[in-house]
């Protein structure tokens, strides 16, 4: 580690879309994660979002990090990041660089500014958009979209953006020709080593299970599709139940549960590991959806193997065998599910997938001391960096000329409504 970039980098300024919550998201993890990680890095670390309280956001005081709110369209956000001064300014997706990356870059030049893409919301948006529409995704639809173009000037804008899935880092660079200096791939990062022995056998498991907040539309749209697929499993194990738990469940959600089919819409869960550890199968047909899915990355950790789709495993494992198995149609996910429900020593295989993946991918040790070397390495030769960068500033210049004045006049108009 490079001491004296540590005694510059003295404060960093985390711009978040909503208020962590770790225990409801794998996404409120991840930036738990950060906050953390530039924390034990000797950092100052602010955490600053427009958003509302929420029921299950956490005290980030307890981990000796502030927290600001702040206002969209309101040029006190200008004061509080210049007398801030931080040195590094990191946005939680595209949509707080979009509204607050112009305002950092006039009140503190040289802080260095971090996009956290957590998954590629365009990405997503195109794979919901078709299948809405019954037609098949393709590159083109994507690079067509305005969202696309919205997150891609946003990766170009920032000095660096950290890319969660090794799939959305080829396709950044291979398909919107972005210079890999400016990416980073950090995917999701656990604490401690997983060990298959301490997690309950084959026998002691029974049950489906899937887990997710109920506000990600991917989800939603999973328990929708389980709801069709389910009723084809029951037949075959009609012993069997599916809990499916989450925050915030909304009425809709609730008034599928139904004890008498085994369909069962559990809610909050108080210890997702301890729900999952005990469940026998992960069931997650994902049919849209981006970055890597939270659910099966703790699905492995409570050494529970899963069935899932190619967009659910997708950027998960490399070229490592898959801890579970992968289809895609109606039709094979449900085999896959009986099967894997079904077969002790095809279950028993297939977790032994586990340890591989989450020793070699996911490992605390391993990705942070990268990290922050990559950001120290940029920060330390950062006018050279942007020199290299001459997209990323042609676009920088047209957004102040352009989302600036827009926010500035919105600014006027809600003084004049007040």
């Amino acid at each position: 580690m490079d001491n004296q970039s540590v005694n510059k980098i003295k404060t960093v300024l985390v711009v978040g879309y909503v208020w962590p919550e770790p225990n409801s998201s794998a996404a409120g993890r991840h930036m738990l994660t950060l906050l953390q990680f530039f924390k034990s890095n000797g950092c100052r670390v602010v955490f600053a979002t427009p958003s509302q309280p929420t029921d299950h956001m956490i005290d980030l005081s307890e981990y000796g990090i502030e927290s600001k709110e702040i206002l969209l369209n309101d040029s006190s956000f200008d004061e509080f990041v210049e007398s801030l001064n931080p040195q590094i300014v990191l946005f939680d997706r595209f949509m707080m660089e979009e509204q607050f990356g112009w305002r950092v870059e006039k009140a503190c030049p040289d802080a260095m500014r971090i996009l956290d893409t957590e998954d590629l919301q365009s990405l997503r948006g195109a794979r919901q958009r078709a299948l809405k529409l019954a037609t098949e995704f393709t590159i083109d639809s994507l690079k067509a979209s305005e969202l696309s173009k919205r997150e891609i000037a946003a990766i170009y804008r920032s000095d660096l953006s950290l890319i969660i899935s090794d799939f959305e880092l080829k396709l950044l660079k291979d398909e919107f020709g972005i210079d890999v200096q400016y990416l980073h791939h950090l995917p999701f990062i656990i604490e401690d080593e997983f060990e298959s022995t301490t997690t309950p056998s084959f026998d002691q498991r029974n049950h489906f299970v899937t887990i997710g907040n109920f506000r990600h539309a991917p989800n939603w749209d999973s328990v929708l599709f389980l709801q069709e697929i389910w009723p084809l499993i029951r037949k075959e194990l009609p012993e069997a139940e599916l809990h499916i738990y989450g925050s915030y469940p909304p009425k809709k959600a609730t008034q599928l549960d139904n004890p008498r089919t085994g369909f069962r819409i559990k809610g909050w869960a108080e210890d997702a590991y301890e729900v999952l550890s005990h469940s026998r199968v992960c069931l997650s047909p994902l049919r849209f959806g981006a970055g890597i899915k939270g659910k099966l990355i703790d699905s492995m950790l409570a050494g529970t193997p899963s069935v899932t789709t190619d967009i659910g495993a997708e950027g998960m494992c490399g070229e490592l065998s898959w801890p579970g198995l992968v289809a895609n149609s109606k039709h094979e996910i449900v085999n896959s599910a009986v099967s894997l429900y079904q077969d002790p020593k095809l279950w028993n295989s297939l977790q032994s997938n586990i340890h591989p993946i989450l020793t070699s991918r996911y490992q605390k040790d391993i990705l942070l001391p990268v990290l922050w070397s990559k950001i120290t390495d940029t920060y330390n030769n950062l006018s050279s960096h942007r020199n290299d960068n001459f997209v990323g500033r042609m676009l920088l210049h047209h957004t102040m000329k352009s989302t600036q004045f827009m926010s500035k006049w919105i600014e006027a108009k809600n003084k004049l409504e007040k």
